[in-house]
């Protein structure tokens, strides 16, 4: 039997208690993968009111759990539940901290006490570990909401012997945010004064936060591997390419997986009809039920439906797609977008609604169920991201029979494989340069292909046989923790 390591997994979000985006899907799958691994499994996050709402069944397992923050200490419960998988689950309550209608920003802006939230939630997360005795091999972190975590165990708590073989795995889905905060509230993270420089947790005159899990993480992981170079170099490194550089010998870059429990078109119980790859006829009737329920005109039922899941901003390349609306329109196909977020791509949308009636179906929400339908319901699937650490929308797309169409970027370009007509093989298609144009072409070429019964057929069945699951990402989890262990580097990246 492999060796069991005990390992203290925590995130910001974990679905299907609390989720914006991908982490949570990512938080909420791979756990249950390293345990049918053998390994033992302990999830942590903060009792946010959507994890209330949500209809949990918890239990308390400490009462005033005192937590330093600043010059304060606060006291706080811990409270269990489990996952379908049955690993435990501890949620970390402070009603002041974390019963709010978001998880960290509001429509105006992002929580002004983000700092002290989640400095809250990386000390609760330790000291309780001590205080329940969950003695870990190894803390798996995830963004910069963690990031203090790494710090902590080689610095406040690295003469401590309940931690002193603990090892940590920091990792980055988006390095985009980088929990940036004002020097002059070091104090409140209960790090000394002389962990503020380059080498630590100082970012041009601030505290980043994400730079913290960087610099003192034993091994840092990325979402795909080609998101583990690109943001080695100046165009995505977003400012911390040379930090990135300077750890890029424990810098690993392991492909998210796809939970095929929940994105499954043979059993996914949010769409009108299941199907299979030898049996379609179910996503005919997803794709006539899609176009009836967003108020599309019924012909479209014979051409292209496009389908966006997605933020509206531009890192996820809606800058794109707005410039070309009306030329990708006159192709005579439908368009679906479900997501929110900038105001000015919403309105652009709605616009060209309204310029095509019939022809556009824009949904402003976050919706799980609709996600689903939109996943069923399209032919094609749009993602032009300016850079992508991961993706995973394409990865489902795949299992949908949803043709994707996506700049070669990150994960995107890890995932999907440029159609080739000639030789039948290629799961989507693909764009270089993030023009406008390049993106245009690429879907002529979707629609060109659709038209032509027998290739679209090819492509579709190509990307349905692809198999994203979490099994081989989960063993390169797991070699990666055996190697932080015992303190040597991982010999094949990947």
């Amino acid at each position: 039997m492999a060796e069991s390591l005990r390992i203290w997994f925590l995130a910001s979000e974990v679905a299907p208690f609390a989720k914006t985006g991908g982490l949570a899907d990512v938080a909420g799958s791979l756990p249950g993968a390293l345990k049918k691994l053998g390994m033992d499994v302990r999830v942590g996050l903060p009792y946010y009111r959507m994890v209330k709402e949500g209809g949990f069944s918890v239990r308390k397992v400490l009462e005033g759990l005192e937590v330093p923050l600043g010059d304060r200490v606060l006291r706080g419960n811990v409270l269990e539940t489990t996952t379908e998988e049955g690993i435990p689950v501890y949620l970390f309550a402070r009603d002041d901290l974390f019963d709010r209608p978001y998880l960290y920003s509001t429509p105006k802006g992002d929580y002004p006490d983000n700092l002290e939230r989640f400095t809250y939630l990386s000390r609760a997360a330790i000291l309780f570990a001590k205080q329940a005795g969950l003695d870990f091999d190894l803390i798996h972190c995830h963004d910069w909401q963690t990031g203090l975590i790494p710090a902590y165990l080689k610095t406040l708590y690295r003469a401590d012997s309940f931690f002193s073989r603990a090892a940590s795995v920091f990792t980055i889905h988006n390095l985009g945010y980088q929990g940036l905060f004002p020097q002059d509230k070091l104090p409140i993270c209960g790090l000394p004064a002389s962990e503020f420089h380059p080498e630590g947790l100082e970012y041009w005159g601030q505290i980043s936060l994400l730079k913290a899990g960087i610099m003192y993480a034993d091994a840092i992981t990325t979402v795909s591997p080609r998101y583990s170079q690109e943001i080695q170099t100046p165009e995505f490194g977003l400012g911390m390419d040379g930090t990135l550089r300077k750890r890029s010998a424990d810098l690993y870059g392991i492909l998210n997986g796809a939970d095929y429990h929940v994105w499954d078109p043979a059993r996914d119980v949010h769409v009108p009809a299941n199907y299979s790859p030898g049996k379609m006829a179910g996503k005919r009737r997803c794709k006539e039920s899609l176009i009836q329920e967003m108020g599309l005109e019924p012909s479209l039922r014979k051409s292209p439906l496009l389908g966006m899941i997605s933020r509206l901003d531009f890192q996820k390349g809606l800058d794109l797609l707005v410039q070309i609306l009306d030329e990708v329109l006159a192709l005579d196909v439908g368009l679906v977008v479900l997501g929110s977020g900038d105001e000015r791509i919403q309105k652009a949308i709605q616009a060209a609604a309204e310029r095509h009636p019939g022809h556009v179906g824009l949904e402003i929400d976050f919706n799980e169920p609709l996600a689903h339908r939109i996943m069923a319901g399209a032919d094609m699937f749009l993602v032009p991201s300016r850079y992508e650490p991961c993706g995973l929308t394409q990865i489902y797309a795949l299992k949908y029979g949803t043709v994707p169409i996506v700049r070669a970027t990150g994960g995107l370009d890890d995932t999907i494989q440029a159609f080739d007509p000639k030789s039948g093989k290629g799961t989507g298609f693909k764009f270089v340069p993030y023009e406008p144009k390049a993106l245009l072409d690429q879907i002529k070429k979707a629609v060109k292909t659709y038209h032509n019964g027998s290739a679209w057929g090819k492509v579709v069945k190509n990307g349905m046989k692809a198999d994203f699951s979490w099994d081989e990402s989960a063993r390169k989890y797991v070699l990666l923790y055996k190697k932080v262990k015992k303190g040597n580097k991982m010999e094949t990246r990947g």
